[in-house]
């Protein structure tokens, strides 16, 4: 499809639908055009899908679908949990990729549950020390992990272990390969569908990432854009359930899908309280990110400048 001469054109990466609806809604209702952008959003299948790409499941972060697309130059923008965006703007120059920039703390406050199966005889978080629990290793549900668990198991008690897909976790879960595993929307609801069992739940708000080719005004167009969008979703979250649903493939019925866990709001700076309090914390545990960043090499909010 050609674009308009007078729209701004920018490409842009998406992978699970409950992490990019405020960018998916931008761009269908039009609210990106209205601020004289032409987004193109590169769809990089991620855990949710039931088809997801295998390459978004590699150990190696720079092997994965996103971030080879973005280090080769096809997209210049993409979001994910705080934790990875950090993880990778920190580490992408020692590892000779593609540098990027936090840009923006995002409009996606996506719900992360840690669940077990429905004859389980785990009944508290407790119950998970030293037991495997099913993540994306370096992605939110990882990380998301952490942060639930800590303040009921010891850092060196939590064990999380690479199961595939949303859908193997599932499964894996449901045949005790592992002990319980970290899901999103659609598949809380899904799991909850089946009679899985939901031991906690906890929002994570999605970063922001860009290259030096995207300048401030544009993002901030984009953010506003993203901003209205939030909005909508808060106004309608039925309106919007289809690109959730599109994930489950029949797996779920639209009445199934627990919309009220759908969380948005207008992006905002990166500030550097936040990057303190992120960074040092991920430095708490071994090989969660590299040493030695600071906030003015890995964070800039030109979009608010």
């Amino acid at each position: 499809m050609s674009l308009q001469a007078d729209l701004k054109p920018v490409r842009v990466s998406a992978m699970n639908a409950v992490h990019d609806l405020a960018l998916l809604v931008a761009r269908d209702e039009g609210l990106f055009r209205d601020e004289g952008l032409e987004v193109e959003i590169v769809d990089t299948p991620g855990t949710a899908q039931v088809n997801a790409d295998r390459q978004a499941l590699r150990q190696g972060i720079f092997d994965r679908t996103m971030e080879s697309l973005y280090n080769t130059g096809d997209v210049d923008q993409y979001r994910m949990c705080e934790w990875g965006v950090m993880k990778r703007t920190v580490e992408a120059v020692q590892c000779g990729q593609r540098t990027a920039k936090i840009v923006a703390l995002g409009a996606a406050m996506s719900k992360m549950a840690i669940i077990t199966a429905p004859n389980s005889r785990i009944y508290e978080p407790e119950q998970l020390k030293d037991t495997p629990i099913a993540v994306s290793p370096f992605n939110g549900s990882h990380f998301t992990t952490l942060k639930m668990l800590e303040g009921f198991v010891k850092k060196a008690h939590i064990l999380v272990v690479n199961a595939g897909t949303m859908q193997e976790r599932l499964e894996a879960v449901r045949q005790g390969t592992v002990a319980a595993g970290n899901f999103m929307e659609p598949w809380i609801s899904i799991a909850q569908k089946q009679g899985f069992r939901i031991l906690m739940e906890s929002h994570s708000t999605r970063s922001e990432a860009a290259s030096d080719d995207l300048d401030g005004a544009t993002l901030a167009a984009m953010f506003r854009a993203e901003a209205k969008a939030a909005e909508m979703i808060k106004q309608h979250p039925e309106a919007y359930a289809h690109y959730l649903l599109t994930e489950a493939k029949g797996l779920l019925e639209p009445h199934e899908l627990q919309t009220w866990r759908l969380l948005y709001g207008p992006p905002q700076p990166y500030t550097r309280e936040r990057f303190q309090a992120t960074y040092e914390w991920m430095l708490s545990y071994p090989d969660l990110v590299a040493p030695g960043a600071t906030y003015d090499t890995v964070v800039d909010n030109r979009a608010w400048e």
